[in-house]
């Protein structure tokens, strides 16, 4: 596995072609999100994967969630899902919201390439997160999730990685829905895992294989679907088709003050916390897919 170093420099480069050379991705964009997709689709082909696109249209645009994965090779059945979504929301670049996510997904593939995991491990780039495809027929992952269901997968657990490069040891910088703050730090200086009440089991699980993995500050909470910003990811499409699911995440707008604006830019990001975080997650779910999920 990469160092701190190493992983730093290619999660930048990650965010720079993505939030700055490309920049704002979405179907009212559809070159740059074309390119998004082959971007990914490339480095996955370079980390010696071969990439499956579920396309589909949406306003006359041709859309792809995009997908690899590694065969289990006792519990080919059971899978672990990591997915990000690459497409940004209208007017951002989306750096950390969510060029971040996708780096960390790139990265954490890299690293299971080498390896022949008990489970399979499955990742996806999912299309249209953002509004106004969220909760719609035409969001990627309500499109895979439901597709999946109707196959039969074994989806044990499917994890949403969704922006988790800003922190901040500053008072103050860390911000909750109403009640949560009497409950957890107002410094930004931590990563947090978030699932449903019947997901709770398997994010622990997780939750304890990243402790175990990495010394980086960690904050999990399971609770109802209707927190404010408790649903507001992918993990929500795979709820509703009853599978379980969690999201990580920098916590977003409650803490980062350039969500879902102009000025969500590679240059905001902090890379040694975002670098130590992904190596983490990734020697969590390394260690999860040997020893496979409750």
């Amino acid at each position: 596995m990469a160092d701190t170093r190493e992983m730093m420099r290619r999660l930048r480069a990650h965010v720079h072609l993505l939030a700055g050379d490309i920049g704002e991705r979405n179907v009212f964009r559809p070159a740059a999100l074309n390119d998004a997709a082959s971007y990914i689709e490339s480095e996955w082909s370079r980390q010696g994967y071969t990439v499956k696109r579920q396309s589909f249209e949406v306003s006359g645009v041709l859309c792809a969630n995009l997908e690899v994965s590694r065969s289990g090779r006792t519990r080919r059945g059971e899978i672990l899902l990591i997915g990000a979504h690459y497409d940004s929301v209208l007017g951002s670049p989306g750096a950390n919201d969510n060029a971040s996510g996708v780096a960390a997904l790139l990265e954490i593939s890299r690293n299971f390439a080498t390896i022949e995991p008990a489970m399979t491990v499955r990742f996806v780039a999912f299309v249209n997160e953002e509004p106004p495809f969220f909760m719609s027929s035409q969001q990627g992952s309500m499109v895979y999730a439901k597709e999946a269901r109707e196959r039969g997968d074994g989806i044990r657990l499917m994890a949403s990685i969704e922006t988790i490069g800003w922190y901040s040891d500053r008072p103050g910088s860390q911000h909750y829905p109403p009640l949560f703050n009497l409950l957890y730090p107002d410094h930004a200086n931590f990563i947090g895992m978030v699932s449903d009440f019947r997901s709770e089991a398997a994010m622990r699980q997780v939750a304890e294989a990243f402790r175990t993995k990495s010394d980086f500050p960690l904050q999990i909470i399971a609770t109802f679907r209707f927190v404010p910003g408790v649903s507001w990811s992918d993990h929500r499409s795979f709820w509703r088709q009853g599978y379980r699911a969690m999201m990580i995440t920098d916590t977003a707008p409650y803490r980062y003050p350039y969500y879902h604006a102009a000025a969500d830019t590679p240059d905001k990001l902090a890379y040694p916390e975002f670098s130590r975080v992904t190596l983490g997650l990734c020697a969590a779910f390394m260690d999860l897919a040997q020893n496979g999920l409750d």
